[in-house]
C-alpha cells in the first residue's frame, strides 16, 4: 500500500470503526450507580448535595434551604492510553491485524468511568462524603442523630444501592469526555524517528462520593440476616426535618467471591433452610471485578 493522505484516512476511518463498535458492545454500569455531571473548570464544588430539598406547608415565610458550611470538591484528572501502528505493516496491508487493539482502546473508554466508580465504592471506608464523615460511616449526623450506612465485619465488601433516584450514590464528572486521538501524517516526528504512527485515548473526568444515604456497605456476612439489616436501615434514613428519604434498595453490588451468595439471596426461590425466599427479586445485582 502507497501511503499518502487519502490511504491514512481511510485507515483511521476503520480503526474509528472498531473503537466505536467496541464502546458501542461494552457493558458499563457508571450511567446507573452515579450521576453525570458535566465540568467546566479544573475542579467543581457540590456543597449543595447537603441540602436536598423536600416540600412542607406553606406556613408563614418559606424556608430556605442552604447549603453546608462545608465544603465538598471534585477535581478532574487526565488519564490517557496510547498505541502504536508500524508503518511497515500498514505498506504492507497488515493493519488488520491492529483490530482488536482499536476494539479493546473503545471497550477500555467504556469501562474506564466503572473502574473510578468501583474503586470509590470500596474505598468508600476511608473515602470523605459531602458531610466530613466517610462516605460508609456509623456516625453520619442527622438531626442530632448518629446514623448508620455501614456494618463492619472482615470479609469481601458489599454494597446496596438506591439507584431508582435522580440524584445518584456516586458522581462521574466530565471535563472532557473519551475521544479516540491519533499523530498520523507521515511528516510527524514519531513517523520519522520511530517508524510508527500514534493512536490513543485520553479524557479529563473524575469520580465522587454523592449521597450517603443511597448507599449501605458492609464487610460482613452477605446473608439473609445482613441483606435485611442493610434494607431496614437504609428504608428508615430520613432527611434533617425527620421526613422520610424513600430509600429504595434496589441495587446489590458485589465482587466475584460473594456472587454465589448474593445469586442465592436474590435469584433462588428457596433459602437456605428451604423456605421460600422472600428475597428473590429483592434487587438487581451487578457483580464486578473491580471489587475483589
Amino acid at each position: 500500500m502507497i501511503i499518502n493522505s487519502a490511504t491514512i484516512s481511510a485507515l483511521t476511518t476503520g480503526f474509528n470503526a472498531s473503537f466505536n463498535q467496541a464502546f458501542a458492545a461494552t457493558e458499563s454500569y457508571v450511567d446507573k450507580i452515579a450521576s453525570i455531571v458535566p465540568s467546566l473548570s479544573k475542579e467543581d464544588n457540590y456543597s449543595w448535595i447537603g441540602s436536598m430539598p423536600s416540600m412542607r406547608e406553606w406556613v408563614g415565610q418559606r424556608e430556605i434551604s442552604n447549603p453546608e458550611a462545608f465544603v465538598y470538591s471534585i477535581k478532574n484528572r487526565t488519564f490517557e492510553s496510547t498505541v502504536a501502528v508500524n508503518r511497515e505493516d500498514i505498506e504492507d496491508d497488515r493493519f488488520g491485524v491492529y483490530g482488536p487493539l482499536f476494539q479493546q482502546l473503545g471497550s477500555l473508554a467504556r469501562t474506564h468511568p466503572d473502574e473510578l466508580i468501583f474503586g470509590l465504592m470500596k474505598s468508600g471506608f476511608a473515602e470523605r462524603c459531602y458531610d466530613g464523615q466517610y462516605f460508609f460511616d456509623t456516625d453520619h449526623a442527622v438531626a442530632g442523630q448518629s446514623v448508620s450506612n455501614m456494618q463492619s465485619g472482615a470479609g469481601e465488601a458489599w454494597f446496596l444501592l438506591d439507584t431508582t433516584k435522580i440524584v445518584k450514590p456516586f458522581i462521574f464528572q466530565k471535563r472532557r469526555d473519551y475521544n479516540l486521538v491519533q499523530k498520523r501524517d507521515p511528516k510527524d516526528e514519531n513517523v520519522f524517528m520511530n517508524n510508527e504512527f500514534l493512536f490513543g485515548i485520553d479524557a479529563r473526568v473524575n469520580a465522587g462520593c454523592g449521597l450517603w444515604q443511597l448507599a449501605f456497605g458492609s464487610k460482613a456476612a452477605l446473608d439473609e440476616t445482613n441483606y435485611a439489616s442493610a434494607r431496614a436501615a437504609m428504608r428508615s434514613f430520613k432527611a434533617e426535618n425527620g421526613r422520610p428519604l424513600l430509600v429504595n434498595p434496589s441495587t446489590l453490588v458485589v465482587g466475584p467471591s460473594n456472587e454465589d451468595a448474593a445469586r442465592k439471596l436474590l435469584i433462588a426461590q428457596q433459602n437456605s433452610a428451604g423456605a421460600s425466599n422472600i428475597y428473590a427479586n429483592t434487587a438487581e445485582l451487578i457483580v464486578t471485578g473491580w471489587l475483589d
